[in-house]
């Protein structure tokens, strides 16, 4: 389907058992409060792969100048609630309370997470996505102070470069995601990659990856665990 680009399909709920099916194929919900769930799988998808991030020097500076600290699933509600805030472009927000609802069930499980990123005892910035395999499906993320959601992508984008994440899906193109180094991807090319990261789940397996999740809700995920507390040695070793 080419008009709206992506829109595969009308309804359903936002259960944990079809969320996780959704995502384990690549498609990811995104509709306005009142109206009815829209499912998507755009083509191109937009896609930040290992080793693409760019980190400018005014990111460095900046980082070295606030001394950002990092967090993972340390308060993903509050996460939430900032991502879905009113921008200062004046833009609503999609994030409904059902959204929140679902979302906060699936961190519960263990299946959403939340990366933070703190000035003192302020909340700069942060992130929130489902993880399944190696790949992370960015949802949202937000900013306080200057490059606090861009040090929150770095910080994911360092643990895809040590082989925790073969994939983060930023699903659809926008200016500042091209700058931080993501690319468009055909659908062809994303769904190979998705296959390599993901074992798509069906009705009866979702159902059974939920009923055995353990509950999960703020702990750190062992593939998160060697994330540094402090953002500044994201750029020890890597070139601008």
């Amino acid at each position: 389907m080419t008009d709206p680009n992506g829109l595969l399909a009308v309804g359903g709920d936002l259960s944990p058992q079809r969320l996780l099916l959704a995502y384990s194929r690549g498609i990811f919900p995104w509709f306005n409060e009142g109206d009815p769930i829209l499912w998507w799988s755009p083509d191109p998808r937009m896609v930040l792969l290992p080793g693409c991030f760019h980190r400018s020097r005014s990111l460095r500076r900046s980082i070295r100048q606030h001394d950002f600290r990092l967090t993972i699933n340390h308060d993903f509600v509050r996460v939430m609630h900032e991502c879905a805030a009113p921008r200062r472009d004046g833009e609503g927000t999609w994030i409904s309370e059902d959204m929140m609802r679902a979302y906060t069930e699936l961190h519960a499980l263990g299946f959403a997470h939340s990366l933070e990123v703190w000035r003192g005892q302020d909340l700069a910035g942060g992130l929130y996505g489902i993880k399944l395999g190696t790949a992370f499906f960015g949802e949202s993320m937000f900013t306080r102070i200057t490059d606090g959601s861009k040090t929150a992508l770095l910080a994911l984008s360092w643990l895809a470069e040590r082989g925790e994440l073969s994939l983060i899906d930023c699903q659809v193109e926008n200016p500042h995601l091209v700058s931080l180094g993501a690319r468009n991807l055909a659908r062809e090319d994303f769904e190979n990659r998705l296959d390599a990261a993901i074992t798509a789940l069906t009705p009866e397996t979702a159902e059974q990856v939920v009923e055995q999740a353990s509950y999960a809700a703020g702990q750190i995920p062992q593939w998160a665990q060697a994330l540094p507390d402090k953002a500044n040695a994201l750029m020890e070793d890597q070139a601008a």
